[in-house]
């Protein structure tokens, strides 16, 4: 019998794609507005440049095993005590910079002040832009009478907080909340997944992982033996990772639970 069921954050409660996407927006319109460009270019052109920067420094290692890609990148403050974050603090200003005027740079736009205010304004862009799915809320407040939940995501810890501050509505529904960056590991790792079971006090058995990334989410809960729900909103293809179940709203754990 289920007992307990984790949560993945991005793209699975939070709709943290579609915040990316309008702060993205919003932020290309100082380009576009100047130069003529349209927004949707300029952000192709950023978000290429942006990975191609954030893989070549030193932290990137870290990044991927606590989950922070390029774009928290682009808003991230790093304000946390581990070693790796210091070094992410120390830098995130050029790389927030870099990413701006390198990507109009590639456009042919030489401007380095545009870039430094780009680089200022999508952080303050990102906080202005959040965003839920429209089920989220009435799935949890049925959940939370008969479940233990969790939530499990991987980030910088000041920066899934500041997402969950800005949505101040999601944090009061869990029992517990976990951030790879405070446990020091991220999902996929599968003592990130035994440490939220030993929270809750649940076996394996009774408890439900329900996230959209196949390889943090679903792979973790995989490897531990745990049973685990894919939402593919997306209508994604399938890779080598093999969900328990797939879903494509929330709604729709309901049968799941109910055993139908």
């Amino acid at each position: 019998m289920i007992k307990a069921i984790i949560f993945d954050l991005d793209d699975t409660i939070l709709w943290d794609k579609k915040s990316v996407k309008e702060a993205f927006i919003k932020t290309c319109k100082l380009a576009e507005d100047k130069y003529k460009i349209p927004a949707e270019k300029i952000e192709e052109a950023v978000r290429k440049e942006a990975r191609t920067l954030y893989e070549g420094y030193e932290t990137f290692p870290f990044t991927q095993m606590i989950g922070i890609n390029p774009f928290e990148g682009l808003w991230g403050e790093f304000v946390d005590d581990h070693t790796e974050f210091k070094r992410m603090r120390e830098i995130a200003p050029t790389y927030q910079r870099d990413a701006w005027t390198k990507g109009l740079l590639s456009l042919g736009i030489d401007d380095q002040e545009l870039g430094k205010q780009m680089a200022e304004a999508f952080p303050i862009n990102r906080k202005n832009s959040p965003f839920l799915y429209e089920e989220s809320f009435k799935v949890l407040d049925q959940l939370k009478e008969h479940y233990q939940l969790l939530l499990l995501t991987n980030g910088s810890p000041h920066l899934q907080n500041t997402k969950l501050a800005i949505t101040p509505e999601i944090a009061p529904y869990f029992n517990h909340i976990v951030i790879s960056g405070d446990f020091g590991k991220g999902k996929p790792d599968a003592s990130i997944f035994h440490y939220a079971l030993d929270l809750l006090k649940v076996d394996k058995s009774e408890c439900l992982m329900v996230g959209d990334n196949l390889m943090t989410d679903i792979l973790g809960a995989n490897t531990i033996g745990m049973k685990s729900v894919w939402i593919n909103r997306e209508n994604k293809e399938r890779n080598e990772v093999l969900p328990i179940y797939e879903i494509h709203s929330l709604e729709e754990l309901f049968p799941i639970l109910e055993g139908k």
